[in-house]
């Protein structure tokens, strides 16, 4: 995985989310959602706060089960797979709330995000030669790479817990790429980062998007990034979509301002 320069793109399988409920007791957090990402694209998903964005990051990745509707990819019904299956096939998420090693070091968090792809038992990997010797090597060659490409290559050793937040951030980003995805999943990426570090990220996430062609879905509630990079966008509101368009159509649709930017309903 070489994200210094432009790669061949990887396979596009469909991601679909199609007539999505999920409801916690009496609360109803998705109702009727469907959402398509059958095409290499940045696909942002917006809303206010509990509209269901993260629930349906949740939904994707495995975490939640919906009561009905079902998710495929690249054709299979993965509704009721678990999550590490899910990260088999390819899907890589952040979380809103960062969920790292915070006791291990940068560069052991982020091979972290490899055990998925590691071939060798348990009998090759403790007698620790030959084929095990060399998977090893490879993985800590794709993790540098990583690490390099963030630009943390001075953080590498550091205690991930003792970093700042915007820098963990960045650590959580290297752990989902070093699963080596076919689809990302990045779940406010962004929150809690001052402009300079939001710039950063978004470089990151395009130069992701335009070296790897990897398919992005973005949470994300900085409109202007959303506007910046996304090339559509998805509008959530109490659990149902009320909008998808491109940036543009989404930025003028009435329903988009009385829900979302503050308008009054019918304007």
């Amino acid at each position: 995985m070489y994200y210094g320069k432009a790669t061949k793109p990887v396979e596009i399988k469909e991601l679909r989310i199609e007539d999505i409920h999920l409801r916690f007791g009496g609360v109803q957090a998705l109702r009727d959602v469907t959402i398509d990402l059958s095409e290499r694209a940045i696909l942002g998903i917006i809303g206010p706060n509990g509209a269901g964005k993260t629930s349906i990051m949740n939904c994707i990745s495995g975490f939640y089960r919906p009561q009905t509707g079902r998710i495929t990819f690249g054709g299979m019904d993965i509704t009721r797979f678990p999550s590490h299956k899910i990260a088999q096939l390819g899907i890589a998420r952040t979380f809103q709330n960062i969920a790292l090693y915070t006791g291990m070091s940068v560069q052991d968090n982020i091979m972290a995000g490899r055990h998925v792809l590691m071939k060798r038992g348990f009998l090759s990997g403790g007698i620790y030669f030959g084929l095990a010797r060399q998977e090893e090597i490879e993985h800590r060659r794709a993790v540098e790479e990583i690490i390099d490409f963030l630009e943390i290559t001075a953080l590498r050793k550091a205690i991930t817990g003792m970093l700042p937040y915007g820098q963990r951030k960045l650590v959580e980003l290297g752990r989902a790429l070093a699963l080596e995805p076919k689809v990302l999943l990045l779940d406010e990426i962004m929150a809690g980062m001052n402009a300079n570090e939001k710039g950063d990220v978004a470089r990151f996430i395009i130069d992701i998007f335009e070296l790897k062609g990897i398919p992005i879905i973005l949470v994300e509630h900085d409109m202007g990034v959303v506007m910046d990079i996304c090339d559509r966008v998805v509008v959530l509101d109490f659990g149902e979509k009320i909008a998808e368009g491109t940036p543009d159509e989404i930025k003028a649709d009435p329903k988009v301002i009385a829900a979302y930017l503050g308008g009054k309903k019918g304007v």
